[in-house]
């Protein structure tokens, strides 16, 4: 395999250390946080990230692109995998350990991108497909949808302990925090299995969550 430019490399180890850092600070302060606040958290001077972005709005857009790109990483790992549970668990279990749904407060205030909408449309295709191959396989409730995980997924990723420890810097704990929250996982996840009481609503729109992308 080719390796890749030293320019390019580092470009990339950049950009992943932005979107690191945007998912906290976004998680912190909402669509008010500025791209310094974001380029001093990730250690990458401005200069850097106006080199390479023209603008904030083009830097956010970046951004969720490579965000979107970790949920199609996480989405093809889980369809590769031959237990359609254990495929679903990794989607979800892997989404909330980068922080998916971290960028949602850019939603409506950020043009959506051709690239963006690229990213989406493959990203939904594939987990869709997963939720799919676990309803025929059984395994997932005939009640549960697509859109119903990623709510799950959304509100499990909130305040999370593991976050706050390693913004403390006690790391002693940590372990101990990631165990848990492994069990509340497998806790949650646990009703989306066949057998339990019908949900009492409806299920939500399929779109409901990416309406508030639009301006």
């Amino acid at each position: 395999m080719a390796r890749k430019a030293p320019r390019h490399a580092e470009a990339e180890r950049n950009d992943q250390a932005l979107l690191i850092a945007a998912k906290q600070v976004l998680k912190a302060e909402g669509a008010r946080a500025s791209v310094a606040a974001i380029a001093a958290r990730a250690g990458v001077g401005m200069a850097t990230v106006y080199r390479r972005y023209r603008t904030k709005e083009e830097f956010f857009q970046r951004l969720c692109v490579l965000a979107l790109e970790q949920w199609i990483k996480a989405a093809e790992e889980g369809l590769r995998m031959d237990d359609p549970w254990g495929g679903l668990v990794h989607y979800v279990s892997a989404a909330l350990d980068f922080g998916g749904g971290s960028l949602g407060s850019l939603a409506g205030t950020v043009p959506v991108s051709e690239e963006m909408a690229e990213a989406f449309t493959r990203s939904e295709g594939l987990w869709h497909s997963l939720v799919a191959r676990a309803h025929e396989a059984g395994v997932l409730r005939a009640d549960v949808t697509s859109v119903d995980i990623d709510l799950l997924i959304e509100q499990l990723g909130q305040a999370s302990l593991v976050e706050h420890l390693a913004r403390q810097g006690r790391t002693e704990h940590l372990d101990e925090a990631r165990g848990a929250r492994q069990r509340m996982i497998m806790i949650a996840l646990d009703g989306l299995r066949p057998g339990h009481p019908s949900l009492p609503a409806p299920p939500p729109p399929t779109d409901l969550l990416s309406r508030r992308w639009s301006m």
